[in-house]
Formats: C-alpha cells, structure tokens, sequence
C-alpha cells in the first residue's frame, strides 16, 4: 500500500487515477509520494518514506533538486500538460497588446453618461496594430513555444525563433543560432524558458539593447528571467512600447505600458485536469513498474510495465558502469538476473532497474572503494 499527499489542491481527475493500492493521507511525512503544484518545498524536511514528488506543472523552482536526488527521491514534472493553455494565453497577450485592449477598457468602464457619443469620439487614441504580417520572435522551442508558433503562423505572423537545443519537427520556424541577430528583427518577442542559473536575468539591458525599437516583449514563462531595473529604463526610452507578463511583482505594478496579468496561464480546467492525471500516472509508473518517465533530476529509464515477477529498483551513486556492478552483486548473492537496464546523469547519478527470478532477494547495502554506493533500493513485485 502506497501512501499519496497533496500539498496544493490537485484535480480529482488525478487523484482518480490511483488505485485501492495507494491511499491519501494528510500525514506528509508517511508518504511514499507527493503531488504539489506551487508550494514551497525548499525549506521542507523530507522522510525516509517518501520516494517520488511529481509537480503538476512544468515549473519546478519550487522543489530542492539537488537534494532530492542525494536522498533517492525522484522528482518529476508534466511537461506538456498546460501548453495549450499557456499557448492561448500568449496569443490573448499578444492581442491585448497590438490593440491597446486593456488601456480601451479602462477608459470606457469609467463613462458615466453620452457614452456613445463620447466614444465615437474618443475611439482613435486607442487604435492599434494588426499581429497580421508582423514578426514574432519565440525565445525557447519547446512544447509552448512550438504551440505558440504554429497557432502565431496561422494568425499571418512570421515566426523566428532561437534554442540552442531545438531540433525541427517540421514546424516551419526560422531558427536563429545568434540571439541579438533574432531579436533585432523581431516586432513581438515572446519568452519560453525555463528559469535557472543560465536563464536568470538574461533579459538585461543589452537584451534590450538589440531588440527593435518599440517592439513588445511578453513573459508567460517565469519572472526570474527579466531584470526589472533594465526593462524599466527600456520602457521609460522606448525601446520597449509594452511588456505582457503572467508574473506581477511590486516592481512592476502601476507602470505605464505594462499589462499584467495574474499568473493565469495554466488556470484553466482542462489544463489542471491534464496536469494531474500526468503527475499521477507517473509516479504510479515509477511505484508499479519501477520506470521514470519525466523526472528532472534522474535519468530516464523505461523498461515497460511489469506484467509478473520481481524488478529491483537501484539509485546509485560514483559508479563507472552501474549495470555491471549491479548484476554482480546479484551474482554474488546467488539472484538470477533475467534483464537488467541502466541510465546515468552526466553526473554522478545513475539509476538500474533489474528483473529477477529468485523470490526470496536479499536486502542490499552496498559502498565501493572510491565512495560509490547505493542511495536507495526498492522491491517492486506483480
């Protein structure tokens, strides 16, 4: 039996997804895994039961990684689930910003009387932009920002586009490999990246230095990317005529040409239905069958479900060739081995899943010669 904690409210369609095999608990540290959306987890001290956390989301800034791995908890996310919500609301971005949408509605909730007459009148001080013929530069081609493209090309933009790691998939983007040669011919540029020690803070002043003058930038990707000092001074000159972004701060709040929005991109019903269901399926496929499909900080390894028999699950750590080490130490201990996978972090982190024929498998404990060892064993049986 398997024990399942939330730490923010998760769609019944996920927590449908589990079995008389796993019950929900309140009791955090008796769980085997967790699922959470936003919360917090840096500060959290983790027991020795809890083996998985899968995020309902793509975003995992909130889950300490690093640490989580040295302790054999694999950590997983949904890449995917939410991209068409977050791709639509890119697009309503897109249009609240070449047609003044937000400043048009300000002024005309504030009409008290001859509104129509006044309006009429006042119309042009509004007037926009069509997004029809113009440029979009997505910054990060993955599952969103490819969703952004194809629905953006349909719309009559051009598409550009810049990812050091992107491979086409016959999407039809002109892709750069020099970011400030995009950017410099990019009407709207809009970001796709994940925050992290590469991304933090890239869009600086001399990201803004060679946009095109008075192009619009949207975020709907994470905060942590954009400096707020430099995107001020690019809005005060100019050469930014509107910043859209799903992430509101204090910094930004009551500034002139920015539209915020509340962090609404993954808020919609189908997106946190699909959110869900993924997260549950994957730490049900990691728990059942011993495969990891989507963790962040472990290597993937797929050995397909169990259908009968004993898989013995490895997280090991410093060891030159995992497989080899594994199936001798079950050789030793008189286990037959019937199949035996490995995958490894560019690290020191690699993960076995070995199939077995002996019933009775002894518990293991393993430590080498130059520290490698074994973070975390577990017996899975059908």
């Amino acid at each position: 039996m398997y024990k399942i904690s939330t730490l923010n409210k998760i769609s019944p369609a996920g927590l449908s997804r589990f079995n008389e095999a796993y019950i929900l608990t309140d009791k955090i540290q008796e769980s085997d895994g967790i699922l959470v959306r936003s919360q917090d987890m840096h500060e959290m001290d983790f027991s020795e039961n809890l083996k998985a956390i899968a995020r309902a989301g793509a975003g995992v800034n909130n889950i300490p990684l690093e640490r989580c791995a040295q302790q054999g908890i694999a950590v997983f996310n949904t890449p995917g689930a939410n991209a068409n919500a977050v791709k639509e609301l890119v697009l309503c971005g897109l249009l609240l910003a070449a047609r003044n949408i937000p400043a048009a509605l300000n002024w005309t909730n504030i009409l008290t009387e001859d509104v129509s007459r006044t309006v009429e009148k006042g119309k042009s001080q509004f007037a926009g932009h069509e997004i029809s013929g113009k440029t979009l530069g997505i910054v990060g081609l993955g599952a969103i920002g490819r969703k952004v493209a194809a629905s953006a090309k349909a719309l009559g933009m051009k598409i550009l586009g810049y990812d050091p790691f992107y491979v086409s998939g016959g999407e039809g983007i002109s892709v750069y490999t020099d970011l400030e040669e995009m950017l410099s011919l990019c009407d709207y540029i809009t970001l796709h990246l994940p925050a992290n020690d590469a991304t933090k803070g890239m869009v600086d002043s001399r990201f803004f230095a060679a946009m095109k003058d008075g192009a619009v930038l949207l975020n709907f990707s994470r905060d942590k990317l954009v400096n707020d000092m430099d995107l001020a001074a690019a809005l005060e000159t100019g050469k930014v005529s509107q910043y859209v972004t799903d992430f509101p701060n204090d910094n930004l709040v009551n500034r002139k040409n920015i539209i915020l929005i509340p962090h609404l991109g993954a808020s919609t019903e189908e997106a946190e239905d699909n959110c869900a269901v993924m997260a549950a399926d994957e730490i049900r496929n990691y728990f059942e069958n011993g495969n990891i499909i989507n963790s962040v900080n472990f290597p993937e390894l797929d050995m397909g479900p169990l259908e009968k028999g004993i898989r013995l699950s490895f997280i090991v750590k410093d060891m030159a060739d995992p497989a080899a080490v594994i199936l001798k130490m079950l050789s030793e201990a008189g286990v037959q081995v019937s199949r035996i996978m490995a995958s490894r972090r560019p690290d020191d982190i690699s993960y076995v899943l070995a199939e077995v024929a002996s019933e009775n498998v002894p518990a293991f404990l393993f430590s080498g010669e130059d520290g490698a060892k074994i973070i975390r064993y577990r017996t899975i049986e059908k």
